[in-house]
């Protein structure tokens, strides 16, 4: 067994032991070593192989496998600019909380810095984006690795999931190779028990890891310090994107004990009862909104969608409290006057215990049942419209489906439409909001889709979006492919600038080229290529029947839209909801 194939062997095989059941390979010579040790461990039923050709597809794809799974996937690359392109997930990861293992193959120290072919300096590429960077030795012929290896991937492990303490996070991990990168023999890849290496390469016995983690998940801390959550009569609880989407409910059932009123953005798994439908358009109506405002607002998660949540943030007669499952907590505007640690929660119940000013929170209440008599119907009637495409997908996902959410007007449209009370139970709602780019958003659907099965999946989308990420269709024949629709809302264009202030009536000048980026790409064809199939749905009930009854393998439902009018509408909803609390 030569040096390259026998620390690809051992990493493989620890991964394996620490729990790794997903890896994502992109393929490249240097990384030949890895590929094979990757392959027979899915041979042998250890783990599944997901192998795509383009490395940012292959990134995005390990991110939304994380994202569901919450444990952390490796994704194998080649030196040079593969790494690179691994750099937008990297940074979404980060920023997303979203446990990653970035396994870089480099060349030897000895071919650095002298034009070797595709080499480049990979040592810390993604700067501070990592929870822990280590580079191993180059492996050689001798005794003593593959305690280091081992130990190496534990540690690994540990610091993507922020175990001991910490936040979850991508991990770094450079591969010096050396040649060659075959194995010698067939009998050599994956093969623990080579007699002709130096030293035994089989790990602790019994499958068991090298290293023991202990997760701070399953050890609640026996007390806490500080007072807790106060029992604050007139709370509004603001729900916004967690890392976990299981945290959700936590934040929810707290609200449901207190009897506080709660404004959720569309992420997560929780119980929707209490959330106030179509929740920004309520915080539009500044009048009824100053007659009845919080005291305190109790903020978990990022909140990222709505100006209007931003401006009741920064009010300065509300008191702003943070919740945080995380070593930090969100506050872009500076508000947050105290922050409490997730279990909290837990051990606040009994003491805000239908603590909440009824009458205040019956208003709430009431003020959501006419915002949504008002909103509804005009959202219905907007088709086709993004809000209206918004609100039927939410309406049919079938119970414990999952939806992936794309960035820019299709998350902002769902976030006004949908009525949180007719949303099915047990529906997960996850996008990419650590960085909310557009890029990458359909690879990790993929991955999200395929960790989520047997429960179907929908992805929802703007065309840009779509197009950005059009090689995350580009999977083999051979590779595993989930159960996805994916609604294309079709503007013909980046739609959301339209809503900015870049939208602004006399700025119409140059809008349409910088802004409106109309591409006319055929949405059809581009699928066709990939042998996706694809429709072009025209009206509400026929969305409906396929989000309803969703499919098997991937498939395209491209809903047309007009790019124009989309800032007006916005504005008659809120007018609307203004006058109908006034």
């Amino acid at each position: 067994m030569n040096p390259s194939t026998a620390i690809a062997t051992v990493l493989l095989d620890e991964l394996i032991r620490q729990g790794v059941r997903e890896v994502v390979l992109a393929p490249g010579s240097r990384s030949a070593p890895l590929a094979y040790a990757a392959e027979a461990a899915e041979r042998e039923g250890r783990l599944r192989l997901h192998v795509r050709v383009d490395e940012r597809a292959a990134a995005f794809l390990a991110l939304g496998l994380g994202k569901a799974t919450r444990l952390p996937v490796p994704i194998i690359t080649t030196s040079g600019t593969a790494v690179a392109n691994l750099h937008p997930a990297v940074l979404e990861a980060a920023q997303g909380y979203v446990p990653m293992i970035v396994l870089t193959a480099d060349r030897p120290q000895e071919l650095r810095g002298t034009g070797a072919n595709q080499t480049t300096d990979q040592v810390k590429i993604f700067g501070g984006a990592t929870r822990w960077f280590h580079e191993f030795g180059t492996p050689e012929r001798r005794n003593g690795q593959q305690a280091i290896w081992r130990s190496v991937i534990g540690r690994a492990m540990a610091e993507s999931q922020g175990y001991p303490s910490g936040d979850p996070g991508p991990v770094h991990l450079n591969v010096p190779l050396r040649e060659p990168l075959v194995p010698d023999a067939t009998a050599d890849i994956g093969n623990t028990d080579a007699p002709d290496w130096p030293e035994s390469l089989a790990g602790r016995p019994h499958g068991e890891a090298w290293l023991s983690l202990r997760n701070p998940h399953s050890h609640k801390k026996s007390a806490v310090e500080g007072p807790g959550i106060a029992p604050v009569p007139r709370t509004l609880v603001l729900l916004g994107d967690l890392p976990d989407p299981q945290d959700a409910a936590e934040l929810s059932e707290l609200a449901d004990a207190a009897g506080w009123p709660m404004l959720a953005e569309p992420f997560g798994a929780y119980r929707r009862g209490r959330v106030t439908p179509h929740g920004p358009l309520l915080l539009r109506a500044h009048g009824w909104l100053e007659e009845h405002l919080p005291e305190r607002v109790l903020v978990g998660g990022r909140v990222t969608l709505d100006r209007e949540v931003v401006a009741l943030l920064r009010n300065p007669a509300v008191t702003v409290e943070a919740v945080t499952p995380l070593t930090s907590w969100s506050d872009p505007g500076h508000v947050v006057r105290r922050v409490h640690d997730w279990d909290d929660i837990e051990r606040s119940h009994e003491a805000v215990s239908a603590c909440a000013d009824r009458a205040w929170a019956s208003a709430w209440r009431a003020a959501g049942q006419v915002v949504s008599a008002t909103a509804a119907p005009l959202i219905e009637s907007s088709w086709p419209s993004g809000p209206a495409v918004a609100r039927t997908v939410s309406r049919n996902l079938p119970e414990r489906g999952g939806i992936y959410l794309g960035s820019s007007n299709t998350i902002r449209d769902l976030d006004l439409a949908r009525d949180p009370r007719e949303v099915a139970r047990g529906v997960v709602a996850v996008a990419n909001r650590g960085l909310a780019g557009i890029d990458g958003v359909i690879s990790s659907a993929i991955g999200f889709a395929l960790a989520h099965a047997p429960h179907p999946t929908v992805a929802m989308v703007g065309d840009l979006t779509f197009l950005h990420d059009a090689n995350a269709l580009l999977i083999g024949p051979d590779e595993p492919r989930p159960h996805l629709t994916i609604v294309v809302i079709n503007d013909n264009g980046g739609g959301i600038f339209a809503t900015l202030e870049s939208g602004k009536p006399e700025l119409s000048g140059p809008y349409e080229r910088i802004f409106g980026t109309p591409t006319d790409t055929s949405i059809g064809q581009l699928c066709a290529a990939h042998g996706v199939p694809h429709e072009i749905i025209d009206d509400q009930e026929a969305l409906a029947d396929r989000i309803s009854r969703p499919g098997k393998g991937i498939r395209v439902c491209e809903v047309r839209i007009p790019r124009t009018g989309q800032r007006e509408f916005r504005r008659q909803l809120g007018d609307a909801v203004d006058a109908a609390l006034s």
